[in-house]
């Protein structure tokens, strides 16, 4: 029998029998963190995200680290560190502490902040995105007895929900600090429940307001109605104009691509989706690529008076702001002047169009091959019991493109603990508890294969 085999079985099931036993505790410390309403967003009390980053801090002073609690004009991050044996390589685990608004409790079978289990699983707002991944580095380094046979920085950031908008002065000020051979960015899912993943690709973003008006103020709608436009109803027709007949983003230029071929058919969508019944999916082509490589629109939020308090009334001017997610490899400079032409170029009946930009980040997509990307993949077979699936997500995490950028001789892993029943950011978002085991599981013979690569 290959001796080498027969170690990592060996040291497969003992890292098992650990992670195990501290399941309990980490749970506990896992319930204690999600508690703390540390919501980053400016309207809320953001002494919560102070107590957070003070909590994450004692969870890794406890296992040894050289910990400190930066802030470069931000929110505070938690930066720690644990040397490792002479000559082994540097593992450097992301992941961040700040979580977003619960919304209406009403809409929340138990209350945000009081972790509840059902089920298998546990429900409270932060629990899965990114509190979980927190205590998965905790996890791993318990599981080592605090002493990994590879150096561990831990970096854990207070602001990724408001867009991470400190992160590039914290890299540029403490990037050496965190400089790693390999970097473990734990904020992102896997394929279902039973299958782990790597998450490869990253869509972008470009977040705009437009506003169209029509009038300098207000007139009686009887008495101007049909000679005269309105706000509203300009607006309406220009968001139209984003998408063909068949729900395609319209906007000239931008880029496209066919995604990676996975089983995932229509039932599927429509299921972890919730589409209601008689909906149809937009879009053509594959569901994965309309998904994750191609495009899309979505209008999030609109200014105009409610149905309850609305006046007879022509509205002068309407404003919506619109979402739209892009390709891996698009620049989003060069998106944002795309759809500025688009909206500015559709203006209705020559209403005045403005789109300032509110938000924007870069994808990302990943050279998954190496050593490193080899031993991360055996670790999650190890854990799981099946090997895991490359999958992109459509949704846009801006910090691993920093991150990339910042480092580029490193092997970025792009992994998580949700599964497609999280609701990450909704209303009973919520941790499954089995697929945590595994994640703390991988993590820990992540390291440990690292280490003996090393």
């Amino acid at each position: 029998m290959n001796p080498t085999s027969t170690s990592h079985a060996d040291r497969r099931a003992e890292l098992s029998g650990r992670v195990q036993d501290l399941m309990p505790a980490i749970r506990d410390d896992l319930e204690t963190l999600t508690r703390i309403p540390s919501v980053s967003l400016d309207s809320f009390d953001q002494r919560h995200v102070d107590d957070s980053a003070a909590a994450v801090a004692d969870l890794l002073e406890a296992e040894g680290m050289q910990v400190r609690i930066v802030r470069e004009g931000g929110r505070p991050a938690v930066i720690g560190h644990l040397p490792g044996p002479e000559g082994a390589p540097t593992v450097l685990l992301y992941a961040h502490h700040d979580v977003q608004p619960p919304g209406d409790d009403a809409d929340w079978d138990s209350a945000p902040f009081e972790p509840t289990e059902r089920d298998g699983r546990v429900y409270a707002r932060g629990i899965a995105d990114d509190k979980a991944g927190v205590m998965a580095h905790v996890a791993a380094l318990r599981a080592h007895g605090g002493r990994p046979p590879v150096g561990v920085t831990v970096f854990v950031e207070g602001e990724e929900e408001i867009a991470s908008e400190s992160l590039p002065a914290i890299l540029d000020k403490h990037g050496d600090s965190l400089t790693a051979d390999a970097i473990v960015l734990a904020d992102s899912q896997n394929w279902k429940i039973g299958v782990p993943a790597l998450t490869t690709t990253l869509r972008g973003l470009v977040r705009v307001v437009v506003e169209v008006k029509a009038l300098d103020h207000g007139v009686h709608s009887g008495m101007f109605g049909g000679a005269v436009p309105d706000g509203l109803t300009a607006l309406a027709r220009l968001l139209a104009t984003l998408h063909d007949d068949e729900g395609n983003v319209a906007v000239q230029g931008l880029l496209t691509s066919e995604a990676a071929e996975l089983d995932y058919p229509e039932e599927v969508l429509r299921a972890e989706a919730g589409l209601a019944e008689g909906v149809s999916p937009i879009g053509s082509g594959s569901f994965l690529s309309r998904l994750w490589t191609k495009p899309s629109m979505t209008v999030i939020g609109i200014d105009a008076p409610s149905v309850a308090k609305a006046a007879n009334l022509l509205t002068p001017v309407g404003r919506a702001k619109l979402s739209m997610r892009i390709h891996p490899a698009e620049d989003p400079d060069t998106a944002y002047r795309l759809l500025e032409a688009h909206l500015t170029e559709h203006a209705p009946w020559g209403c005045q169009v403005t789109v300032t930009l509110d938000d924007q980040g870069a994808g990302f997509s990943a050279d998954a091959q190496g050593p490193i990307y080899e031993q991360a993949r055996a670790a999650f077979e190890d854990a799981w019991g099946v090997p895991p699936v490359d999958i992109g997500v459509g949704g846009s995490i801006p910090f691993v493109a920093a991150f990339a950028e910042k480092f580029p001789e490193a092997a970025i892993l792009v992994t998580g603990v949700e599964d497609p029943d999280t609701r990450a950011h909704a209303a009973n978002e919520s941790l499954h508890l089995g697929e945590f085991e595994r994640v703390c599981l991988a993590e820990a013979l992540l390291l440990d294969r690292l280490g003996r690569m090393g």
